[in-house]
């Protein structure tokens, strides 16, 4: 290591131990209050705006990032007859300009003792946090602070192990925003969707929660239940669920199963540190049921671990083959990714299904197979997140998590896409303003410019900055109405349905059926009687069936809907009770080809796809003529 390394490693170093030093020295501690641990808050606000300076893909302004700190943590003050003018927390005043970790801490210093000393019902722990929030509000969307708690659920739900209520979320604009509800747990079942904005929990409002308070009111017991009312885009009125807390399921293949005999199906929810693991042991189970062709559903899936990303990616490519690299101010992040060996799947037909909601570790793995021509890419445009984060431990066991590179697949492009400083709500919520599949893609192809237009290895062109945008684009099914199944997942009606029929039948039907899941699927229907009992459970939970409507609408939580519309869509009801009955029998697993055989249009139009895949296939073989290839995009 040279010594302008040693330098750079040891200097910052040395310079935390001196402050730790001189505030024993000094005796700030026996100045301030023990309940706010001085010490311990100074150490954390210098430790996190270290890790930003050290890690930090871009380029962070000290300047700005200490100013917006201090407004934070004045915004955040109880006492409103706090001086501020001419005093340390005015970020205003003449001769503050902040150039270097040492000036930082010192004017933080000053600022934090001013606080506390003159207003001493303060919590300075809380208001240390703000302003370490404020430090990355300056940055991209995705370096964020990580209370401790939050810290350990984190590390927890990516380490396979979780319990709660089932959601990973965000505090977006003072409003909790669910991320993803986890597959399998209770907010899952009750049909909780992304982008849900959680504005009541029990008889409290949400609005305004920290991290710290939303796990103090939604984390709890196995077996307890907490209330939350949810706004929904596109939905008028407050949506109620009563969610029972429980054990969560964390494994992050949800499915996999033959689509016939030849075609296998592996849906990932997200990359955690089992990931690569439970993908090769699917893979081995299917191979050994006769799978040539593959599905790789990687629909809603939030991204993860790098790594897992890599790992899965390879087994599609011979050895040597590259995935993806990563590039950062930092020399230390730049690094290039191939396969180290030849996967095991590396000459085998593979679709890729993606959407929306798939981001990150998603995007690296389907960017590696579009650019490389290996995997025909189906559905609508990703997320577009293209930046990698790294995680590191404050002094009282929080997190910071700093983007440290961003990424680019093979061909070179960065698919990141545009961001205000922060992010902030306009940012997270742009999926939810993006237009028809088929115009997203269109609108944003016309406005990217050639700096952001790459090649494939057979030269078709792709593009960066927005997501990946599929070779075949599907539309959502939009024309199907989900009211009724919204209101029995939030009434609980399907799960209880099921519960008491088994209850009732569940010898009868586990002696005819248990052993025989795919006769189930083909052949298991429910009768009239069982149809109307369920109805009858609707209309006993708000379900109000009235002529004074001509389309669906909620109403103080309940569901009105005009004469014959529950005739009219009994089959969605239908479909998403024997998909909970095999839920209830088999377990998770089985829940999805359930779900798919009745639900998924966009999976049933893929499977019509392969002719398209062997096209490509030729393209990149050299069999082809890019001029024999129809634009795959524009036959969508």
């Amino acid at each position: 290591m040279t010594f302008m390394t040693l330098k750079r490693f040891l200097i910052p170093n040395l310079f935390i131990a001196l402050v730790l030093t001189t505030l024993n020295v000094v005796g700030i501690d026996s100045i301030i209050k023990p309940k706010n641990d001085d010490t311990t808050n100074l150490t954390k606000y210098v430790q996190a705006q270290r890790s930003i300076l050290q890690n930090y893909y871009g380029y962070a302004d000290l300047d700005i990032m200490y100013k917006t700190s201090i407004r934070y943590m004045v915004n955040g003050l109880e006492d409103s007859t706090l001086q501020i003018d001419g005093t340390p927390i005015d970020t205003t005043f003449p001769g503050i300009k902040i150039s270097s970790l040492r000036d930082s801490y010192q004017n933080f210093e000053s600022a934090y003792l001013y606080v506390s000393n003159n207003s001493p019902n303060e919590d300075m722990s809380i208001l240390t946090e703000r302003a370490i929030r404020g430090l990355f509000s300056t940055l991209d969307p995705h370096s964020v602070f990580i209370e401790a708690e939050d810290s350990e659920v984190d590390q927890e739900n990516f380490a396979g192990k979780f319990q709660g209520i089932g959601v990973q979320f965000n505090v977006i604009e003072d409003t909790i925003t669910v991320i993803t509800a986890i597959a399998g747990g209770p907010s899952d079942q009750l049909g909780i969707q992304s982008g849900d904005r959680i504005v009541q929990i029990d008889d409290t409002s949400a609005i305004g929660f920290e991290n710290e308070q939303v796990q103090a009111h939604l984390r709890g017991e196995k077996g307890t239940k907490v209330r939350v009312g949810i706004i929904r885009p596109g939905v008028k009125d407050m949506i109620f669920f009563t969610i029972t807390r429980d054990d969560i399921p964390l494994y992050t293949v949800d499915t996999s199963y033959m689509l016939d005999n030849n075609t296998g199906y592996i849906k990932i929810n997200r990359f955690a540190a089992t990931t690569h693991e439970e993908f090769m042991q699917a893979m081995d189970e299917l191979k050994g049921e006769g799978m040539e062709k593959l599905v790789l559903d990687l629909r809603g899936n939030p991204g993860g671990y790098l790594g897992q990303a890599v790992a899965i990616a390879e087994e599609f490519f011979p050895r040597g083959t590259e995935l993806v690299a990563t590039e950062s101010r930092h020399t230390r992040f730049n690094q290039e990714y191939y396969s180290r060996k030849d996967g095991v799947f590396k000459d085998k037909p593979v679709i890729v299904l993606v959407d929306e909601g798939a981001a990150s570790a998603s995007e690296i793995v389907s960017g590696a197979l579009q650019d490389h021509d290996r995997a025909l890419i189906v559905g609508r445009r990703t997320f577009g997140k293209g930046l990698v984060q790294q995680q590191y431990e404050l002094i009282d066991k929080s997190m910071v998590r700093v983007t440290i590179s961003k990424y680019a697949t093979p061909s070179g492009r960065v698919i990141q896409k545009p961001f205000t400083d922060g992010g902030g709500e306009e940012y997270a919520y742009e999926i939810y303003r993006r237009n028809d599949a088929m115009n997203d893609a269109i609108e944003f192809v016309d406005e990217v410019p050639d700096s952001l237009k790459f090649q494939t290895d057979a030269g078709r062109t792709v593009y960066g900055g927005g997501g990946i945008i599929p070779d075949y684009i599907i539309q959502p099914d939009t024309t199907r109405s989900a009211y009724m199944i919204n209101f029995s997942l939030r009434k609980r009606a399907s799960f209880e349905f099921i519960r008491d029929y088994l209850d009732t039948h569940g010898s009868e039907f586990r002696a005819q059926w248990e052993d025989n899941f795919e006769g189930f699927r083909t052949d298991f229907s429910w009768n009239e009687d069982e149809v109307e009992q369920f109805k009858a459970s609707l209309l006993d939970k708000g379900m109000v069936i009235t002529n004074d409507v001509t389309e669906p609408e909620f109403k103080n939580d309940s569901l009105f809907v005009p004469q014959g519309y529950f005739e009219d869509v009994a089959w969605m009801a239908e479909g998403r009770m024997k998909a909970e009955l095999a839920r209830q029998v088999w377990g998770l697993p089985y829940f999805y080809p359930v779900i798919n055989d009745v639900f998924d249009t966009t999976l049933k139009e893929a499977m019509t796809l392969w002719d398209a895949y062997t096209r490509l296939e030729g393209l990149a073989s050299g069999k082809a003529m890019a001029d024999d290839v129809t634009n795959l995009k524009k036959e969508g």
